[in-house]
């Protein structure tokens, strides 16, 4: 071989920093010590980490989403919709990142779940607090969901901040409304805490958005935004209920739902509901 290219050679010519005993490493920046020490399995099957590393794994992604979610709502509220585009884009990749984790978790067989299932006791990813600030985020608002963490007032505090927040869709519409389009008041000075009802008008609205995409450019794109941005969620909520059937077939959850019985019933709900109906009246 070509002394050139011996790979000592190669890492001493590049001058790269090999001693970290008085600098920030790699591994120091990340907390990579106590990341890669959070994964405690509790029984001696072999595919429970696979469990754990996909949960964990679908959290730190939901963390980014609630962080893109969050200042692209403030941008809408605050007509910067140029930011609200960038934000909202990155928020449906990483959707597809959380559908595609469902890829993995479904080559863990039924037997193999059967082993780890008993030592989960009652814990589900229906109790994510994060979930369920992103739902609410999203407009589905449910109170129910705010006492699986009522016995942690952090958490609690957390998902109630978001329960009573305007979601995305309440800033696009108040967005709508200020842009001189014929929003109804009941959807622009309402409770934020009820759930979405869909309203004519509102679609009245949104048809004469694309119907003149010219004229309303800027609101146009925002509502191919969320679209992007439903479509990339009930592509994850599809994915899901198929993964938890091909796993544990018709069981009912580890949280005491009924399953997919229940997750099937959550692909029915539309988030942004006068922005699909438009697409049959237009």
């Amino acid at each position: 071989m070509n002394d050139a290219f011996k790979p000592a050679d190669i890492v001493r010519n590049e001058k790269a920093q090999l001693d970290f005993s008085r600098s920030m490493s790699y591994g120091d920046y990340l907390h990579l010590d106590a990341i890669l020490g959070a994964q405690q399995p509790l029984s001696p099957a072999h595919d429970e980490l696979l469990f754990i590393v996909q949960h964990q794994t679908s959290e730190l992604w939901m963390k980014l989403m609630l962080h893109e979610l969050h200042a692209a709502i403030a941008n809408v509220a605050q007509d910067q919709l140029d930011g609200a585009f960038k934000k909202l884009a990155r928020v449906s990749k990483i959707m597809e990142q959380l559908v595609h984790a469902w890829d993995v978790l479904a080559t863990m067989t039924p037997p193999e779940y059967s082993a780890i299932r008993p030592y989960l006791a009652n814990s589900s990813g229906f109790q994510s607090a994060q979930y369920r600030c992103i739902e609410f985020a999203l407009g589905n608002k449910n109170a129910a969901m705010l006492q699986p963490h009522a016995h942690r007032p952090d958490l609690l505090a957390m998902v109630q901040a978001a329960y009573v927040a305007p979601s995305l869709y309440d800033e696009a519409l108040r967005l709508l409304a200020r842009r001189g389009l014929p929003v109804p008041a009941s959807h622009t000075d309402r409770d934020w805490t009820q759930g979405y009802v869909e309203n004519d008008a509102v679609e009245a609205a949104w048809l004469a958005v694309y119907r003149d995409p010219k004229q309303y450019w800027d609101l146009y794109q925002l509502g191919e935004e969320l679209t992007d941005l439903e479509d990339a969620f009930r592509l994850w909520r599809f994915r899901h209920v198929t993964t938890v059937e091909r796993v544990i077939g018709f069981k009912r959850g580890t949280g005491g739902t009924g399953g997919v019985s229940y997750l099937r019933k959550m692909l029915d709900v539309v988030l942004f509901p006068e922005i699909w109906k438009l697409r049959t009246d237009l």
